[in-house]
């Protein structure tokens, strides 16, 4: 399941309604011992234990749409860590974006009342601030890659079916 992409999804579409769904779900994750999670009618989330939950654990979100013409469901399913390191990174490389932009301009615009812009050289700094992110997040996805193989292996035991990640 490691490769390139940051966050793992999938999607599939069962022919069960979207009650049948939902409680499926529901008592899987009430009976395990390996799984905590919260079910709603059109969004679910399942994470490790608490006691094994580490920074880089991650979680299965799944978003569940009803087809209302025939009795089945669409599930949507996204890996990745919490929200909020999620967060701290998204915010991270739309900084990095903004200064770039900001020291471009400004660098540009001394070229051209060609003066001198040193302030130029911030720009590939960002850049390998942003390449050393994307390897930071990587090696968190791979630290928690056996934690991913759980859950999935998990979401694919409730109907015994094989899903697979894009």
């Amino acid at each position: 399941m490691s490769s390139f992409r940051i966050r793992p999804r999938f999607r599939e579409e069962l022919p069960l309604d979207n009650s049948e769904y939902i409680a499926i779900l529901k008592k899987a994750i009430d009976e395990s011992d390996g799984f905590t999670g919260i079910v709603s009618d059109h969004y679910a989330v399942i994470k490790i234990p608490r006691e094994e939950r580490h920074y880089w654990s991650p979680q299965l979100a799944l978003t569940i749409e009803p087809y209302d013409d025939k009795k089945a469901v669409f599930v949507r399913g996204l890996y990745g860590p919490k929200p909020s390191v999620w967060a701290v990174f998204f915010m991270s490389y739309a900084a990095l974006g903004v200064l770039a932009l900001f020291v471009g301009v400004y660098g540009l615009s001394q070229l051209m009342l060609d003066k001198p812009a040193p302030i130029l050289w911030a720009i590939p700094v960002f850049a390998l601030i942003a390449v050393g992110l994307y390897l930071v997040a990587q090696a968190g996805q791979k630290v928690g890659a056996e934690q991913m193989f759980r859950i999935h292996h998990f979401y694919e035991g409730l109907y015994h079916d094989k899903v697979r990640i894009s």
